[in-house]
Order: C-alpha cells, then sequence, then structure tokens
C-alpha cells in the first residue's frame, strides 16, 4: 500500500507528517516587521492564506516503537483537529502509540492528547517533556500574571497534566530510544525541544516551533511571534540552530512548516531560506 503521508527514512525509524489542520491567525501576531512586508514574502512564496498557520504532527515509528510528535490541537474548527483521523490513516490506533514527546504546552500541541471527556487519548502512552516547561505552567504566579487566554491555556496544560499523572516523565537529557535524542530549544517557551534522529548517513531534526511563519522567520530571523515568551532567546535559538543546520545539511521537520511536512534550510542574504519539499 503507498504511503498516503509525507515520510522519511532515517536509519531504523521512519517518521511521517501528519497534518493536523490549519490555525485561522494573522500576521499582526508578527513583530519586528511591517505587515505588507510580511505579506508579501508570503504572497511571493506562494502562500495563498498568508496569516493562517499550519499545525504538523509527526509519527515515528521502527524498532518496535509507535512514538507521536506533538498532538496538535484536537478540536475540528478554526484551529487542526485532524490528527486522529490522519492517524487511523496511517493505519494507527492511539492505542498503539507508547509515547507522545511534547515539544512545548502551548494549545495546538497538546490539545490532542484529551478526549471531550477531558480524559487521555492515548491510553497507553508514556508523556515526555522538558522539565522547565513542567515549571513553567506549574508556576501560578506566571499563571496570575498572564492574560485571560494565557490563564486559559495554563488549565489547560494543568488538565493535561492531571489526566496522564501517572504516564508523565521528564527528559533528563539521554536517549529516548537508541538515535532519538532531545535537543534543548529555549526561548518559545521555557522548555521548548527539537528532537533529534540521527543514521550514519543523515540526521533529521524535528524543531517544534523554531518558526511559525517559515518564510518570514527564516528570512528575517529577529521576526519575532506574539506567542514566544522570550522573544530574544527564541531569535538567539532560532539563528544558531539554522546555522547550524546549514552546515551539517540536516533534514528539518517542524510543527508549523507546510502540510510538505520536511524542508532543508540554506543561508540566503542575511537570513536563510525553507525550502519545504515532498517525498
Amino acid at each position: 500500500m503507498s504511503q498516503p503521508f509525507p515520510f522519511r527514512q532515517i536509519g531504523d525509524f521512519r517518521i511521517t507528517a501528519l497534518s493536523d489542520g490549519t490555525m485561522s491567525a494573522s500576521l499582526n501576531l508578527l513583530s519586528g516587521i511591517e505587515e505588507d512586508d510580511a505579506n508579501a514574502i508570503q504572497r511571493n512564496a506562494g502562500v495563498s492564506e498568508p496569516g493562517n498557520i499550519h499545525i504538523n504532527c509527526y509519527l515515528i515509528c521502527g524498532r518496535g516503537r509507535v512514538i507521536l510528535v506533538d498532538a496538535g490541537a484536537g478540536w475540528p474548527d478554526n484551529m487542526g483537529g485532524q490528527l486522529t483521523a490522519n492517524l487511523a490513516a496511517a493505519g494507527v490506533s492511539p492505542d498503539d502509540v507508547d509515547t507522545v514527546l511534547l515539544t512545548h504546552c502551548h494549545p495546538d500541541h497538546i490539545g490532542g492528547l484529551l478526549n471531550t471527556d477531558k480524559q487521555p487519548r492515548f491510553k497507553y502512552a508514556e508523556i515526555l517533556l522538558h522539565p522547565f516547561e513542567a515549571q513553567y505552567w506549574q508556576d501560578d504566579e506566571k499563571m496570575k500574571m498572564a492574560t485571560a487566554r494565557g490563564q486559559r491555556n495554563f488549565w489547560l496544560v494543568r488538565e493535561m497534566f492531571h489526566a496522564y499523572a501517572r504516564s508523565l516523565r521528564f527528559f533528563d537529557g539521554e536517549k529516548i530510544a537508541e538515535s532519538i535524542l532531545p535537543v534543548w530549544l529555549p526561548g518559545h517557551t521555557p522548555g521548548h525541544t527539537g528532537f533529534r534522529i540521527d543514521a550514519e548517513d543523515k540526521c533529521l531534526l524535528i524543531w517544534g516551533d523554531i518558526v511559525h511563519y517559515p518564510h518570514i522567520q527564516a528570512a528575517q530571523p529577529a521576526v519575532s511571534v506574539l506567542f514566544d515568551i522570550d522573544p530574544d532567546q527564541a531569535e538567539k535559538t532560532r539563528r544558531q540552530i539554522m546555522e547550524k543546520a546549514v552546515i551539517e545539511k540536516w533534514i528539518i521537520a517542524g510543527m508549523h512548516l507546510s502540510q510538505a511536512g520536511f524542508a532543508s534550510v540554506r543561508r540566503e542574504g542575511n537570513g536563510y531560506r525553507i525550502a519545504c519539499c515532498e517525498v
């Protein structure tokens, strides 16, 4: 049977990009660029809905493991909700998933962990995240300082922590599985984490939310998005990881790349260019 979704084979692991759909958004979420300039970059790149943000999740299968990286938004409205159907189309049930790796705890990454009764959708999976991420979302003082929307995000994270209390684990810097390593990428959130999958001849990095608007933030890495908790650190991390991706010729996977799911990074002018392509 043909593979219905974009994928890459890295050693013994097949990494498949599963779309959760699109989040309705606007370029006014960006700072450090005029909206007209941002819109022009999107249009020149052929993006038909320049303000919207695509949501990807990634399925890693191999060596007897079924690992999901992020779980999408979970709600079939203006913010994703397609992951469950796409998992089924890929031949995977939520009960097959043994591990969910979280890049971070924003709603478009963890909403799909809970069903409509706020119970675990992935009943047999361990949930792994960075300890700094848990510390941030469990901080009552930070929650009090948040906007009303931000406070709803805090409550969602806490509901998820409660639902998965028995299966919640934290990265300790060790490999998740042979050839799969967490990579701390702070700035977007304190515990924002990517996942590197290595083989002898190639390397793939799932880099989470290094970019939300790939064409814009590659060309101008100083551009930040409203969701960045520490914009200066996010920019520093973005520049460092893009440069490393160029030098080491990594395959890049990202939650807000296009539905193509995979890309390469190249230097261009004073910034970079992300070239997305399907298999």
